[in-house]
């Protein structure tokens, strides 16, 4: 069999951190990496005054990773310039807080040059190239330049914007070209693949065939979907273990028989979390009856801190959860416990057991495995209710929650109401159709679909 390769910019831990942080992808591919064979290439994480000549590598039984240090130059420009301040908010349809300049987009160019360079000593003829993410949108382009032959995929893990919203990016042509250098891109939803399949049949004239197969720029590619997942019974098992640790004891204890709406989500402006609080506070002042008898526990760790907007909005979610607090809270009792620090997994996952209500509401996401998580944590005999964003590509799979639109506050804050007064019978029966959803399309269901799909494309070159 192949090895398989894979491209991201951060690396994954060597095995799963017993701290409970590994992300989905990590999840998601390092057990096939760690069976069949291969490599894990990206960016180490370190800042240097030089430019990395070769990868550093180290193996790991059948595994050998391989990272590349950045200078200061190529992480201002590369990541902290193009992929986080103008790929990033543009895709997630943030135009306000879009901020391109010609110097970042030549800088995200070159470093994605720096790691094709790198990459190419230690490739194999038959290896099966996995790329993903906005980082690494033109690595394809850059290996095949080079003179690769191997079939290369691409995960895109965020939201592809619509066509109106993508021509708005200056190179926006550039970027879509180099996702045709791929043999196979993966959307995480249908509204990605149409918004795909839209520039290119009427921005560039290009064509999908009934088939799905896309012709642009010279080449035949496959575009589909391939929406990411979880281990749902593992996220079961860790629940059901950490519901009587001393965490989710204190948290317990800590309710006084309090209902518990529970949000866990990067601090982030796509995430929507100001609007959540907002919602939250319409629920207390339209049930009074809730006051005294419900807590939000927010848990929202930072994330890009050096970057302006992010310091924007956690300074707006300071505000408005103090504002929140100070208006609704007595002597016993706060509306809102907000935390801005991380958790382990496994605390995580007692929490969300715990819980009454899961509050995912972000205002664009491609994804969203919280939502899931939150799921498959539940105890089936009293599952909580999941409060889920139209806008979260969870949406498309977890019909048994309760979906919103988290621009109109008043109407999440009604449909918290429904959420913490909703029946058990009817609780049960909108958890089991989502709980058996995800267990059978779990995260080796997705990672098996993708696979099968690149290694069956025809190469074209």
């Amino acid at each position: 069999m192949s090895r398989l390769v894979v491209i991201s910019n951060r690396v994954a831990p060597v095995r799963k951190s017993e701290s409970g942080s590994e992300g989905g992808l990590a999840v998601a591919i390092l057990d096939v990496l760690k069976d069949q064979g291969g490599v894990w290439f990206g960016w180490s994480g370190k800042i240097t005054e030089h430019e990395s000549q070769a990868a550093q590598t180290f193996d790991h039984g059948k595994l050998t990773y391989a990272t590349v240090d950045l200078s200061q130059q190529d992480y201002d420009e590369y990541y902290t310039g193009f992929a986080n301040s103008v790929l990033w908010p543009l895709f997630h349809y943030r135009l306000d807080l879009t901020d391109f300049s010609r110097r970042d987009m030549v800088g995200y160019y070159r470093v994605n040059v720096i790691f094709a360079t790198r990459l190419l000593p230690l490739l194999q003829s038959d290896d099966l190239i996995w790329v993903h993410d906005f980082h690494f949108i033109p690595m394809a382009e850059c290996l095949r330049q080079a003179g690769c032959k191997q079939r290369i995929g691409f995960f895109l893990h965020i939201p592809w914007p619509s066509i109106q919203v993508l021509l708005a990016l200056p190179n926006h042509e550039g970027i879509v070209r180099g996702l045709c250098a791929y043999d196979l891109i993966g959307f995480q939803t249908e509204s990605d693949l149409r918004g795909f399949r839209e520039y290119i049949e009427h921005e560039i004239g290009g064509e999908v065939l009934p088939d799905g197969t896309v012709k642009a720029f010279g080449r035949s590619l496959r575009a589909d979907v391939f929406p990411i997942s979880i281990d749902t019974k593992d996220v079961g098992r860790i629940a059901e273990d950490a519901v009587n640790s001393p965490q989710t004891e204190r948290l317990r204890d800590s309710l006084g028989g309090r209902k518990l709406i529970i949000g866990v989500d990067r601090l982030d402006y796509s995430k929507g979390l100001v609007q959540r609080l907002e919602a939250y506070e319409h629920l207390l002042k339209v049930y009074p009856e809730q006051r005294g008898n419900v807590v939000l526990l927010q848990i929202a760790p930072p994330s890009r801190s050096h970057v302006n907007e992010y310091r924007d909005i956690r300074h707006t979610l300071e505000r408005t959860a103090g504002h929140i607090n100070s208006t609704f809270a007595e002597f016993d009792w706060n509306p809102i416990r907000y935390l801005n620090k991380g958790f382990r997994r496994q605390t995580l996952a007692g929490f969300f057991r715990l819980s009454d209500v899961g509050f995912v509401t972000p205002l664009r996401d491609g994804m969203n495995l919280v939502a899931k998580e939150y799921v498959a944590a539940q105890n089936p005999e009293n599952p909580g209710v999941l409060v889920l964003s139209r806008f979260a590509g969870a949406a498309q799979e977890l019909d048994g929650a309760l979906i919103v639109n988290p621009y109109d506050t008043e109407g999440v804050g009604e449909s918290l109401q429904l959420a913490l007064t909703m029946p058990l019978e009817e609780r049960r029966e909108r958890w089991r159709t989502m709980y058996d959803h995800l267990c059978d399309h779990d995260v080796v269901a997705w990672r098996r679909s993708y696979l099968d799909a690149l290694r069956s494309v025809t190469r074209n070159d």
